[in-house]
């Protein structure tokens, strides 16, 4: 199936094209019509039959014919080919012609909902600030590549007669760079001199900035946020995060196994088992039988594999699929091929990027502690007056709870302090807003922090005056995710994450996980999604992950299947993923594994109903008593049948 999807745009291209299509059914209908009246001379009728069938026809006979060569024989192509070519060789050129034009149709319909889906993600991706246009959604390293946009233009590097631009190649350990507020940290090393904040969500997905100081690590790709700060650098760029996480999606989308569609795996058996027994109805009773004639049962086993031709299935199966990425696409999910609908029908583990995706991705108010007889109010009123100077997630926090701050607070020589917190004069008192090293340095007695949330001191003129708690909370619906997925049959539900490891155990114990591991960088939730995906392999199950940040991108191309968070994630997870959520919804994780499972239902429906028939006509075919037109009227009428069991996939909603 990789085979034929990375082929499909080169060899099919216009040949499933609506024109194309459309221009071979009109001459097969016509060839038809000509041949059964006699209106034309045999040669025409037949010549229109056969331009039909050439016109869709020939990149099947061309698959075919590379896949023999490379030992790939039985799949779909070979007995479309063979059973095809068999029609044509005893003079049933219009069976021939509309079994082609059958499989166009279906291949067609199938098409246009994918490429549907992938404009969806295109256009999402072309909303974002920044984006750069792609060619194709699903391109590797390239696309990921300016995506990401995380590679270092510079590096500042300190020289006796100052600062000076350079490449981050030229670099070498040792030798010292300056790292100044909002530019990305270029190279892995050691804070020799400064204090800062960095953020770094786009290694980790962490929500809360990092303080560095004297002898703390920064890494490639890291945002500096506040302070000017020196770095001894203690890997070359080739080595450094930043070079990594390139290297790392380009490794994950190669290791990657090639995923099929159900109908292609179903040909592996089907396809042999036919060609078999047609050769032996073609072998066998001239050898046994004394009046058998070689000519007639040779002819009987052409018949059959005429017959075995999958009319009903070419048509119906790529319908159902069709189905599926419509009622998928309706919910708000986008498949970027169907057979990942195949692929997250089968999951049987679900690894979950902790921010962005069970949480909100940003922090909330979640506790206020007043303490000294002041108020909740009183307390958020003089945190809000200071927090509403500084851009930190924190703040922006404590702003938000606390709504608009008072005009009549008059706040002067506000000061963020890196690491630690603000420092403000609020009419005329000396006002502390920041962690517990903060206090410390003012003298300022607090009690040790507990739990897990990120806890902000408030001191007026030197007294304490209590506590604001804030954390990155859980989704309203990420615990219903749980359960339903639990409901659904999916029992080994972990979280990886970059988080601190309380945090992150404080999310897995409140979420029931299975397990979880935190304080991971890229490679890490590689290396762990590695290892589960070697776990299932062994159960037959898939593994599918969920995130939504930069960091997230190799694990989505990593993971048998993978489903970015759309409406707020990273154009580099859209990009990496397999399946992309739309809304900003969790829950609709749920809604589109029931779609997948319900359409796969429905293609193995599909293909019980069009193969009891044809085992039926393919025997009263090797007994003679059947001829093709009459199994091919018969099959029209499961096809029929087929298809409207197909539209059922069209309608379902994914809720029940």
């Amino acid at each position: 199936m990789g085979e034929r999807q990375s082929c499909g745009q080169t060899c099919w291209g216009g040949a499933r094209s609506l024109p194309i299509v459309a221009a071979a059914a009109a001459m097969l209908v016509l060839g038809a019509v000509w041949q059964w009246q006699s209106v034309t001379p045999v040669f025409v009728a037949h010549g229109m039959l056969l331009a039909s069938y050439l016109m869709v026809g020939w990149p099947i006979l061309w698959l075919a014919a590379r896949n023999v060569v490379k030992g790939q024989v039985f799949d779909e192509n070979f007995l479309m080919s063979i059973a095809s070519l068999g029609a044509i060789a005893i003079g049933e050129t219009a069976e021939a012609a509309a079994v082609m034009v059958f499989y166009a149709v279906g291949e067609y319909f199938q098409d246009k909902a994918v490429d549907n889906s992938r404009r969806s993600v295109t256009a999402l991706l072309n909303m974002r600030p920044g984006y750069v246009n792609l060619k194709a959604v699903d391109n590797s390293r390239r696309s990921i590549t300016a995506l990401l946009n995380m590679r270092p233009e510079y590096v500042n590097l300190l020289t006796p007669a100052g600062p000076v631009r350079t490449s981050p190649e030229s670099v070498e350990v040792g030798q010292r760079i300056l790292v100044k507020p909002g530019e990305r940290v270029p190279l892995d090393g050691v804070v020799c001199e400064g204090t800062s904040s960095l953020d770094t969500s786009a290694l980790t997905g962490e929500s809360l900035p990092r303080a560095v100081g004297l002898g703390d690590t920064a890494l490639a790709g890291m945002v500096n946020t506040t302070g000017v700060f020196t770095l001894e650098v203690h890997k070359v760029y080739a080595d450094s995060a930043v070079a990594r996480i390139l290297e790392l999606v380009e490794q994950a989308s190669e290791r990657k196994a090639p995923t099929e569609r159900f109908i292609t795996t179903f040909a592996r058996v089907y396809t042999p088992a036919v060609v078999v027994g047609a050769a032996l109805v073609a072998v066998v009773p001239p050898l046994l039988l004394p009046d058998a004639s070689f000519s007639e049962w040779l002819y009987r086993a052409l018949v059959m594999l005429v017959i075995s031709c999958p009319c009903a299935l070419v048509v119906s199966v790529p319908l159902s699929y069709f189905g599926g990425i419509g009622a998928a696409s309706r919910q708000g999910v986008l498949f970027k091929g169907a057979n990942y609908l195949d692929v997250l029908a089968k999951v049987s583990t679900v690894a979950f990027d902790k921010t962005g995706t069970l949480t909100h991705g940003y922090f909330s108010v979640v506790r206020v502690h007043p303490r000294n007889g002041v108020s909740e109010q009183e307390l958020l009123a003089y945190a809000g007056a200071l927090a509403g100077h500084s851009n930190h997630p924190i703040s922006r926090a404590i702003s938000q709870a606390h709504g608009k701050p008072q005009d009549s607070m008059r706040v002067e020589d506000t000061r963020e302090l890196a690491g630690r917190g603000l420092e403000a004069t609020v009419d005329g008192v000396n006002v502390l807003l920041g962690n517990g090293l903060l206090m410390v340095e003012r003298g300022v007695t607090v009690p040790p922090a507990q739990g897990e949330e990120s806890v902000v001191h408030l001191a007026l003129g030197g007294d304490w005056l209590g506590s604001i708690f804030v954390a990155d909370i859980l989704r309203r619906e990420t615990p219903g995710v749980i359960a339903d997925l639990r409901r659904l049959g999916i029992n080994k539900l972990w979280m990886l994450s970059g988080d601190r490891k309380d945090i992150a155990d404080k999310a897995a114990r409140d979420l029931a996980l299975d397990g979880y591991a935190a304080e991971l960088l890229p490679q890490d939730k590689v290396a762990a999604v590695g290892t589960l995906r070697e776990t299932e392999a062994h159960s037959g199950g898939k593994l599918a992950f969920i995130g939504d940040g930069i960091n997230d991108a190799p694990v989505l191309a990593r993971a048998d299947i993978g489903v970015a968070m759309g409406a707020l994630g990273s154009d580099a997870a859209i990009e990496a993923a397999d399946v992309v959520i739309m809304p900003n919804s969790l829950a609709k994780l749920t809604v589109a594994i029931r779609i997948a499972r319900f359409t796969r239902r429905i293609v193995r429906q599909n293909i019980a109903l069009s193969l009891g028939f044809k085992i039926g006509f393919m025997a009263l075919g090797a007994a003679g008593l059947a001829t093709i037109w009459v199994a091919v009227f018969a099959d029209v009428g499961v096809a029929l049948l087929a298809v409207l069991n197909a539209t059922r996939a069209l309608r379902y909603t994914g809720t029940e």
